[in-house]
């Protein structure tokens, strides 16, 4: 499983005090020129592996990323577009029709208004 980034430094740090805890006793027991104990060597160990790691990702870092246009364009991709077909000269040869001509709002309501006023002044029929 790997380290997560933001607990390395408190890794290196809490691994740092452990090894001086480790030496310190070492020392307190009188092997002060004994070699390290198992324990010291594996946080020794452990340590120059979580600075290594640490190093590596600093490096990583300063690698040059990919801008936000080229995920964009790495991420999409776009079909090829047909070539566009050849217009017949036939075809050009026609006029385009004109769209009907369509009463504005103020025509009907002119036409409407007319008409009842034509209603109004018509003499009215006789009832049969």
């Amino acid at each position: 499983m790997p380290i997560r980034t933001s607990s390395l430094t408190n890794r290196i740090s809490a691994n740092g005090q452990a090894l001086h805890r480790a030496m310190m006793s070492r020392r307190e027991t009188g092997g002060a020129d004994n070699a390290p104990s198992e324990a010291e060597s594996a946080l020794i160990e452990e340590r120059r592996l979580l600075k290594e790691e640490r190093d590596k990702r600093k490096e990583e870092a300063l690698l040059p990323r990919p801008s936000a246009l080229d995920r964009l364009v790495r991420t999409h991709h776009p079909q090829a577009k047909d070539k566009p077909k050849v217009r017949d000269e036939s075809h050009d040869a026609h006029e385009t029709k004109k769209p009907k001509s369509r009463k504005t709002r103020a025509e009907k309501h002119a036409e409407k208004a007319a008409a009842l006023d034509a209603a109004r002044r018509s003499p009215k029929k006789p009832a049969k």
